[in-house]
């Protein structure tokens, strides 16, 4: 099991006890357990598994969830969990998923409607019951409708990062077999969508038969879905994600590489560009319709090259524009990771984070950056021990005292993530804001105000002087909250003029701003900061999906702020 494995049964357990109505000292206690070991960078299992090692020596882990994790380890799940599953309809924890209702709401559901199905909680909504219980009305019931058909829709997708991890473990298991080439992922991984369905790998080399058979035998399959000559499939992890390994000649790699990259749109366009000028493109390579002789397909280069276009990035791949760009050599040239100097975004343990800010700091210079921002909450987040005033000023002045000295090596901007409330106010006032070097301002409360109010919020929020970014913009968790409603054009009209960037929050459940939201404000002028909002260090790894993101949307090293230097930064 991984971390995120006993994290999610913890939490699970949680939630149920809240609808329960357990004690709520005990609710917590499993929540910050499971907090803790979702960040915590040694795996669970392997310090279970030490006779030498002590797994209450994990922060936040006492006896009590020693024994919970213990027994996890054992069988997946634990004594209090398999009580409530079996008080409580098998659907509960896919009520927990639907966005709009809380354990409190679930427990009114049993108690009322005794409900043991999806199918019977949206029959309520749409038979208009839902309301007629306290708290409710038909906005909610209309929210669990469309909570329940949003995971209609992503059932079978996963995050961006699970993908990436479960491609990254297979190929290393795979590169094992001698006589191979090449392994790479395609499909929409290598493109960088923001979730998956499911895993495409490529194989070459004299010796790819004997990778499909390995395939089959790694540890971590569950099903093998089929196996033939030149492809096996499997399903892999508890999760059921699907990894199709596909065997392919050499002289047909890079044809196979862009068909199975797609997209679909994009491949499409591509085919009827290459019938247009007497070609037929397929995954085996690029052939004269005339007397079908190969023309490419060894390399990707060499396919769009024949088209007469440049080789165009997977990220670009959606039919957008990107082909007439490539066609008259226009395409950008997209933002690298390497051409990041800092991180503008993470937590510490001043207020949820995981780590000091000397850690956070140690671990971001081994990265190579220049600078970071540590941008902790502001007091609205007050379950989160956020920052008032007062917390603020003193630690902007450790902050100008740490520089000075210069023991971290590296140089840290004072910040904040400050709320904006539900008026557009911010939560710290703005003379405390201006003894900061970054603020990030953010929507953590009222996601469900409607669209004009929302809008006339942000707006107003972009009133003040002090503000860098906003903060994961439309407050998006993937495949578990839509984004909340607001006019967005009107917001970046409003944050270019101030010379707001917008925040491309590198977290795999946010990725907010979308591919698209980036293209239309940059369109406008807009300008971007990429960052982690890290609350451990391991998180800072994860820039590399907010990079892809911002790849996706078009974006240069020039539309983003942390690209630039230290002095660079601190005068823009």
């Amino acid at each position: 099991m991984e971390n995120r494995d006993y994290a999610r049964i913890l939490y699970e357990t949680a939630d149920l006890m809240e609808i329960a109505g357990d004690d709520g000292f005990r609710i917590r206690s499993y929540r910050n357990g499971a907090s803790t070991i979702e960040g915590y960078p040694e795996r669970i299992a392997e310090i279970l598994a030490n006779p030498d090692a002590k797994i209450t020596d994990v922060p936040g882990i006492g006896k009590g969830l020693a024994a919970v994790l213990a027994e996890i380890d054992k069988r997946a799940s634990c004594e209090r969990r398999d009580e409530l599953l079996l008080k409580f309809p098998p659907a509960a924890l896919d009520f927990l998923k639907i966005q709009g209702l809380g354990p409190k709401s679930i427990a009114l559901l049993f108690e009322h409607f005794q409900v043991r199905t999806v199918d019977e909680l949206e029959q309520l909504c749409r038979d208009q019951k839902l309301r007629t219980l306290p708290r409710m009305g038909a906005k909610l019931e209309e929210k669990v409708l469309r909570g329940i058909a949003q995971i209609r829709e992503h059932s079978g997708r996963f995050h961006l990062n699970f993908a990436d991890n479960a491609a990254r473990e297979m190929m290393e298991y795979l590169s094992a077999v001698d006589g191979i080439e090449h392994i790479a992922a395609a499909g929409s991984l290598r493109r960088g969508r923001e979730t998956i369905g499911d895993v495409d790998l490529l194989v070459t080399g004299p010796n790819a038969a004997a990778v499909l058979e390995r395939v089959a035998a790694h540890p971590r399959v569950q099903e093998v879905l089929g196996r033939g000559v030149n492809k096996t499939s499997v399903r892999v992890g508890r999760e059921g994600l699907q990894i199709d390994v596909r065997a392919l000649e050499h002289e047909s790699f890079g044809a196979a590489m862009q068909y199975f990259t797609g997209s679909k749109e994009h491949n499409v366009a591509l085919r009827q560009r290459a019938l247009r000028m007497g070609l037929t493109l397929n995954e085996y390579g690029l052939f004269r319709l005339d007397d079908n002789t190969r023309v490419a397909g060894e390399t990707e280069e060499g396919v769009y090259q024949a088209l007469g276009l440049d080789w165009i990035p997977p990220e670009l791949r959606e039919n957008q524009g990107e082909i007439e760009l490539a066609e008259t050599h226009q395409l950008p040239r997209l933002i690298e990771q390497s051409d990041l100097r800092g991180d503008l975004h993470m937590h510490t343990t001043a207020t949820d984070g995981r780590a000091t800010l000397e850690e956070m700091a140690e671990s971001a210079r081994a990265l190579g950056y220049e600078y970071i921002a540590i941008t902790d909450h502001s007091k609205a987040q007050a379950m989160n021990f956020g920052l008032d005033e007062k917390r603020v000023v003193d630690f902007a002045h450790t902050v100008r005292t740490l520089n000075q000295r210069g023991d971290l090596g590296i140089h840290v901007f004072s910040g904040l993530e400050c709320d904006i409330l539900k008026d557009g106010a911010l939560d710290i006032e703005w003379d405390a804001l201006a003894e900061l070097d970054v603020v990030i301002a953010s929507v953590h409360s009222h996601m469900n105000l409607e669209a004009d109010a929302m809008t006339d919020r942000l707006l107003r929020a972009l009133e003040c002087p002090h503000i860098t970014a906003l903060g994961h913009p439309t407050g998006r968790l993937l495949l578990h909250r839509e984004p909340f409603p607001f006019d967005f054009s009107k917001v970046a009209d409003a944050a270019v003029q101030r010379g707001v960037a917008f925040e491309i929050n590198s977290s795999p459940e946010r990725l907010d701003l979308s591919a698209t939201h980036v293209r239309i404000a940059k369109a406008k002028g807009a300008k971007f900061i990429v960052s982690t909002d890290a609350h451990h260090p391991k998180h800072l790894n994860n820039m590399r999906y907010g990079i892809l993101t911002a790849r996706r949307g078009g974006l240069s090293a020039a539309d983003v702020l942390n690209t630039r230097n230290t002095g660079a930064f601190q005068s823009s």
